[in-house]
């Protein structure tokens, strides 16, 4: 695990690494994480058909590590989708003149009507003016870290992903801010960062493992790293991703759907 801080001129820079020092790329482990998966899931709920889906989501991955995280208040998933936007707008090279009210107006743009939108719209003015200087710090941050990002690297945010499992009795979901690199190489290229407006702990170390594994079924290409940045504090957690890193992930999977499955 390294640790990266806001000093260093891009963070990106640093994921990317030397590329004559990649290893190949990986397209065997998928199958065998897979049938892992298949095979957890079977022990834990049988034969049963369920009515709906047991549903995994990265938040899983916090919940499960008992995590007390401040981002899964309100007023931090405000700040999260605020923050979220923030990088989107900077990866596209737009430039930010007021972070909080430009934030704001992507985000209504993009989301349009919502519940946690509606929450941000009943803010009395005190709250809504700590959140604007909230926001804009955290922004400062990003501003620092992560530099103008080349074409050729292919970076994309918000990236959504969905993998069924059991026959559809279990789905696991998943949305990764920041991916840089494709698949298609002979070494391993592809980089998966997780923003997230929290100090770092254990939530976003199983986090950034999640986001990994899904990555790797999805496209049956294991990625390069997996990385987890705090725009709290501007530390990067980053691990080059292996066969143990990607086992530990699926075993924490199967520990989230036995507790869902307990509690159903």
């Amino acid at each position: 695990m390294s640790l990266v801080l806001p000093s260093d001129p891009s963070i990106v820079d640093v994921l990317r690494g030397d590329r004559t020092k990649r290893p190949p790329v990986d397209t065997a482990s998928a199958a065998g994480l897979r049938a892992r998966l298949e095979d957890g899931i079977h022990d834990i709920i049988g034969p049963d058909l369920l009515a709906s889906p047991l549903v995994v989501r990265p938040s899983s991955m916090r919940q499960i590590a008992h995590a007390s995280d401040l981002s899964d208040s309100t007023l931090g998933l405000i700040r999260g989708a605020l923050v979220t936007q923030l990088l989107r707008l900077r990866l596209v090279g737009i430039v930010i003149e007021n972070p909080f009210d430009d934030a704001v107006a992507a985000w209504r743009a993009d989301t349009g009507a919502g519940a946690l939108l509606a929450s941000f719209d009943q803010l009395d003015a005190d709250d809504r003016a700590r959140l604007a200087t909230d926001v804009t710090a955290h922004d400062v941050t990003l501003s620092r870290s992560f530099a103008e990002l080349p074409l050729h690297w292919m970076a994309r945010s918000c990236v959504r992903a969905s993998q069924r499992l059991a026959g559809g009795h279990v789905v696991l979901r998943d949305v990764i801010d920041l991916s840089i690199g494709m698949t298609g190489s002979d070494v391993a290229a592809v980089v998966l960062v997780d923003v997230t407006t929290s100090p770092l702990g254990e939530g976003a170390e199983r986090t950034l493992r999640y986001h990994a594994l899904v990555e790797t079924l999805r496209t049956s290409v294991v990625p390069l790293r997996s990385a987890a940045f705090s725009s709290a504090t501007g530390e990067l957690w980053s691990r080059d991703v292996d066969p143990a890193l990607l086992t530990r992930s699926a075993d924490e999977v199967l520990d989230v759907i036995r507790e869902l499955w307990r509690t159903r």
